[in-house]
């Protein structure tokens, strides 16, 4: 068994707080490797896998998912039959996961709405709301927008670091990668095509004489439709949940990260850290690699 620690800088800090906890938990470090990282990304990250032996502590039962956080890096547990080589499908989120912002609140902006929507949709994110409800309350303030406005947003989306890098190495590998938001689909369609993804599934605003209506096209792409997604995705493919991998950041993102064989929670929220299997939330989404026995791109 073994943790796996991203840090987002060149070389490994000390890992005080790591190092003091695992004595603590009477864990051994038996073996120390260094891990490759892509060479983009080489004078911005390093990465460290170390292989643990207990005598009595069970790792598995640990919580591992903040254990990092004091030490800024990210540590997840690993078990060796955890790392699924044979990944086939790759689904994301992509508001606050392939792109740096929420498209709904940088609408609301331009709209003169930003700071009511922001904070509808932090709460949603957080698990405090109904997404499908606070999806609808959230649209309606943006009745009568210029629909021109968001194929400008559209144009200068801030991407995360990371997310290009990802997408190469899966695209070597011949996994096929989706976007399944609950974000829209302007924006998703042009997310895929600057990433190189395959395909998308997202909300379609609905636009009436050149302005935002305020509410979508249904089905709203919400926590079930997601995980529906996914699963119809892997059917249609003949492959196994084990061979997908979901990443997100939202508690609308959990019921799919939880159904994926390897699911992320991607800088997420408390309540989505605490419940998905692996975390990542001081590198970029380039630290994916590393849960599927693929170490750089």
């Amino acid at each position: 068994m073994h943790i796996t620690i991203l840090a987002n800088r060149p070389a490994m800090p000390n890992l005080s707080t790591v190092r003091a906890f695992l004595k603590e938990q009477q864990i051994r470090i038996v073996d120390t490797e260094t891990l490759p990282v892509a060479r983009t990304l080489a004078s911005a990250r390093c990465a460290q896998r170390w292989h643990l032996q207990a005598d009595s502590a069970d790792l598995e039962s640990i919580a591992w998912s903040d254990l990092g956080l004091a030490d800024h890096v990210d540590v997840n547990f690993q078990h060796e039959s955890d790392a699924v080589s044979d990944i086939k499908l790759a689904a994301f989120d992509m508001d606050s996961t392939l792109i740096q912002c929420e498209v709904i609140d940088e609408l609301a902006t331009r709209a003169g709405v930003g700071e009511q929507v922001a904070a509808i949709t932090e709460r949603a994110m957080r698990g405090e709301l109904d997404f499908s409800q606070s999806f609808s309350e959230r649209l309606c303030l943006l009745r009568n927008l210029d629909a021109n406005l968001a194929a400008e947003i559209a144009r200068d989306l801030p991407y995360t670091d990371g997310a290009r890098e990802l997408m190469t190495t899966l695209r070597a590998r011949g996994v096929r990668t989706v976007i399944i938001s609950g974000g829209f689909s302007l924006f998703a369609d042009h997310v895929a095509s600057e990433l190189g993804m395959d395909e998308y599934f997202a909300n379609t605003l609905e636009v009436s004489d050149g302005v935002l209506t305020g509410v979508a096209t249904l089905p709203i792409v919400n926590a079930e439709y997601k995980e529906a997604k996914l699963r119809e995705i892997a059917d249609s493919m003949g492959i196994s949940m084990r061979q997908t991998l979901a990443v997100g950041d939202g508690a609308n993102d959990l019921k799919m990260l939880n159904a994926a064989g390897i699911g992320i929670a991607f800088r997420a929220k408390p309540v989505v850290r605490a419940q998905a299997r692996y975390q990542i939330s001081t590198v970029g989404l380039d630290g994916a690699l590393y849960f599927l026995g693929n170490r750089s791109s």
